[in-house]
């Protein structure tokens, strides 16, 4: 293929690419604006319910933890902070997404969210490490299921930036009472949350070892079919070094184009990619010519609209 050819591949690309971020850029603002009550047609009621219920659920977790009676009224304006803050809910966004797709896929495609052909392969490893840690997993995810169903989210299943995070905000919440009377009931609870709490036992850490263990065999776990929602986009975060978060919004419709630069950045050629559409979004066709796109050539592209994502972000922290 010449030059101009892949130069065309690249912009339509990237034109898609780019209005994708834009739309992922946009989800905040429509969220907070329904959350309110307002409601919207740009995020769909049921993906808001999902991540409503999530949000009340952190909050009434860490009110919780004071070991103190609160009104129902403390917990809502609580939330509410929680929405307000752009980190909590996009990580709670991204986790309402992937549980209302691991539901769609069972319901349109048949796939098992918990028990997969390849966790089912991994926990029958003659490795007693891999299969333990496989078993492990599936329990987890087994948790994440029927949380997910409930509409919560377990503190102690968060990732480790976000759970301190989240006590950072506890923190400042409290705080800006400025009733210092609390003090040591505030310490004490932060101290029972922190003993409470096992970033190497949480979900994402076990999906994140689990693929790790599969070493040279990780293409495995790009298979949706093969592996599950779960695993497949663990595999794309740490194959593209992406967030977890944005691994999983590239399953959405109109994220296809993040999610085929992923799966040619992670190796695989276009008859693999159309597999995954096929499951995924069966009506999105790869443009002509993709397969010539190198690997390494998908990677950068993912990189530089990721950096470009970051900068504003970057600088109000810099201000």
């Amino acid at each position: 293929m010449d030059r101009s050819a892949h130069s065309a591949i690249e912009t339509i690309l990237r034109d898609e690419l780019t209005r994708g971020d834009l739309a992922l850029s946009g989800v905040a603002p429509v969220l907070t604006h329904m959350l309110s009550g307002s409601g919207g047609s740009l995020v769909s009621e049921a993906l808001v319910a999902r991540l409503r219920g999530i949000l009340g659920h952190i909050a009434h977790q860490l009110l919780a933890s004071r070991d103190t009676e609160y009104a129902a009224s403390d917990a809502d304006r609580f939330t509410d902070f929680l929405a307000s803050d752009g980190a909590v809910l996009s990580h709670c966004y991204a986790m309402a997404m992937e549980g209302y797709l691991t539901e769609r896929l069972e319901a349109k495609a048949a796939l098992d969210p918990v028990l997969t052909p390849l966790l089912q392969e991994l926990i029958a490893s003659t490795n007693a490490e891999v299969a333990e840690l496989a078993m492990t997993t599936l329990a987890a995810q087994s948790r994440f299921v029927q949380s997910s169903k409930r509409m919560e989210m377990p503190l102690r299943e968060l990732p480790a930036d976000m759970f301190h995070h989240l006590l950072q905000l506890w923190i400042h919440a409290q705080n800006s009472h400025g009733d210092t009377s609390g003090e040591a009931g505030l310490k004490d609870s932060l101290a029972a949350l922190r003993s409470d709490y096992d970033e190497g036992a949480t979900r994402a850490g076990l999906l994140a070892r689990l693929v790790s263990a599969l070493r040279g065999g990780v293409r495995a776990a790009l298979s949706l079919e093969h592996a599950g929602l779960a695993l497949f986009t663990t595999a794309l975060n740490v194959l593209t070094k992406q967030p977890r978060e944005l691994a999983v919004l590239s399953c959405h419709p109109r994220q296809s184009a993040r999610l085929a630069l992923s799966l040619r950045a992670a190796g695989l050629i276009e008859d693999e990619i159309e597999q995954q559409f096929t499951i995924l979004h069966p009506e999105k066709k790869l443009p002509r010519g993709f397969d010539d796109l190198l690997p390494d050539r998908a990677q950068t592209m993912i990189s530089q609209a990721d950096a470009r994502a970051d900068a504003p972000a970057n600088a109000q922290k810099a201000e």
